[in-house]
């Protein structure tokens, strides 16, 4: 059900912070409750692509990297940013082979979705790309990833364990197993 009614009233807008990847906005608004109240917002400067390398096996391609936001380990779905002037496709194929090395010749879009939309305006698009050919990786001087085979099974059942955490990375692969056969047919 859409509603198109807007309960929030925007007061004003300020920029707090801003830097090449986000930009945090606070904003004085009229909440639905009818109060005035503080706002935050996080508004990011490229849109996240995401893939799902899968290959004829049926295994996913997983990079795995220290998150200095969590100070923890992380095993994602190999990602990455779209500038406004990019075409997702193209960074979508351009972030697989940066961070794995691999190149495919069959990619669709299985998904987008809003990574926290009470806080960001961020938007999240997952491929899934098959017909994988493996070469060099062509990483950022910022990117020290691992990259791990995994089959699909086993990556549904890390999602499930908590062992990947991260929201577009668990998404994509719970949908990759969601309608499968409609997917995979494709």
């Amino acid at each position: 059900m859409t509603s198109t009614k807007q309960p929030w009233k925007q007061l004003s807008s300020t920029v707090v912070y801003d830097n090449p990847w986000i930009r945090v906005e606070e904003h004085q608004v009229i909440n639905p409750s009818g109060a005035q109240s503080l706002y935050g917002k996080v508004c990011f400067k490229n849109r996240a692509v995401a893939i799902l390398a899968l290959d004829e096996a049926h295994n996913l391609y997983l990079v795995g990297q220290h998150r200095y936001t969590l100070d923890d380990y992380a095993w994602e779905i190999p990602m990455g940013g779209a500038p406004d002037d990019e075409e997702l496709l193209a960074a979508a194929q351009r972030e697989l082979k940066e961070e794995t090395g691999i190149s495919a010749s069959s990619w669709d879009e299985v998904m987008r979705l809003h990574t926290s939309n009470c806080i960001t305006d961020e938007l999240g698009v997952v491929y899934l790309a098959r017909g994988l050919t493996q070469g060099a990786p062509q990483r950022e001087p910022t990117e020290d990833l691992a990259v791990r085979k995994l089959p699909l099974e086993a990556a549904v059942a890390w999602v499930l364990e908590g062992r990947i955490t991260d929201a577009i990375s668990a998404a994509g692969i719970l949908r990759l197993c969601v309608g499968r056969e409609r997917l995979l047919d494709r």
